[in-house]
């Protein structure tokens, strides 16, 4: 691992922020770090950025040890969600801050500059000020900014959560696109599940000042572990083992061992929805969403949500059958707020 942290502890008086957390980054590799508001993630960063003092643990960097290291030099870079540009300072000022307190020649950082103003996107607003640009513009130049001293690492903390849907998504993709051009190992906190899922190679998912789970987008969406990260990390139909005895009976050969409680979770678009007179359950309502189309359907075990593309067979109050295959169900275990870390992916031992 290139950065790694390991059982970073920190505590605020009798409230305990991060729990013992372990986690790494690999060069090049671009993660979240993803959870509800007070769950630890931006504790963390501030941690990794030092902004922050361990109370315990150690933090390290290329098998350097950061832990004791101020912030200004770690040679990271860094990009909040409030822009912290400079308002007297023009765009190029702004960018060049950093390579002119180190002291860089002129003519480097006017190239430097308007290299970065391509690569964002925004080689016109130079000699503007911050506050004559939109707040997605902004934020492009704070990034800007960040990268342009060659940082060891990226830190961005929620930098999207400010802006509207349309910019949020737009500057997600190029977000992504500057990431991979210049493979800077980067770490973004984040409590949008969809930002999370589009943007990262690996997310690392926290609740209550530990870390539940780490994997890949897909390890998360698909096989997550805990009942928790089911539903945080999307819609889910969680059943008990009766329940699915009495709907889908071949699930319970997929079932684990009963050494702890275990929940089959099946999200909507697993769940095959077939017209049938004599099916055991009713369609409750229709919701077109555009792509596609969320039902909600009264079993014998309840209401389950089920989710269809193209062309919807039923109407609202048809009876159905009711289908999931056996590789489509995982089961979870049944603990909201885990007391130790459960980790899919490859971290720190």
């Amino acid at each position: 691992m290139y950065l790694t942290v390991r059982d970073a502890t920190k505590t605020y008086g009798t409230f305990t922020a991060l729990d013992r957390v372990s986690i790494g980054i690999e060069k090049g590799e671009f993660v979240c770090l993803l959870g509800p508001s007070g769950c630890g993630k931006t504790t963390l960063l501030r941690l990794i950025a030092g902004l922050a003092d361990l109370d315990g643990g150690e933090i390290t960097l290329d098998g350097a040890n950061l832990s004791h290291l101020p912030a200004r030099k770690r040679g990271f870079g860094i990009v909040f969600q409030s822009y912290s540009l400079f308002p007297n300072m023009t765009v190029a000022e702004n960018i060049g801050y950093g390579l002119k307190i180190r002291g860089a020649a002129r003519a480097e950082i006017v190239a430097r500059v308007a290299d970065l103003l391509e690569l964002v996107k925004l080689p016109q607003v130079a000699d503007k000020l911050p506050g004559q640009l939109s707040g997605g513009q902004q934020q492009r130049i704070a990034l800007a900014r960040a990268i342009a001293v060659d940082p060891r690492v990226l830190l961005l903390d929620e930098p999207l959560s400010a802006l509207d849907a349309k910019v949020r998504a737009e500057l997600r993709d190029e977000i992504r696109q500057v990431q991979r051009a210049l493979g800077i190992p980067t770490l973004m906190v984040t409590h949008d599940q969809e930002e999370a899922l589009a943007l990262a190679d690996k997310i690392i998912c926290m609740n209550h000042g530990v870390v539940v789970q780490v994997g890949t987008p897909e390890d998360l969406y698909h096989r997550p572990v805990t009942r928790f990260v089911a539903e945080f990390m999307g819609t889910s139909n969680l059943l008990s083992p009766d329940d699915v005895g009495q709907l889908f009976p071949d699930l319970l050969a997929t079932r684990p061992g009963a050494a702890r409680a275990h929940l089959a979770c099946i999200r909507p678009e697993q769940i095959d929805l077939v017209p049938d007179a004599d099916g055991a359950a009713t369609v409750r309502s229709i919701n077109f969403l555009g792509n596609l189309r969320r039902l909600e359907v009264d079993s014998p075990v309840g209401v389950l949500t089920v989710e269809t593309h193209g062309v919807n067979p039923c109407r609202t109050g048809d009876r159905v059958s009711l289908r999931v295959a056996p590789e489509a169900c995982t089961w979870v275990i049944d603990d909201e707020a885990p007391a130790k870390s459960i980790q899919s992916g490859a971290v720190p031992a």
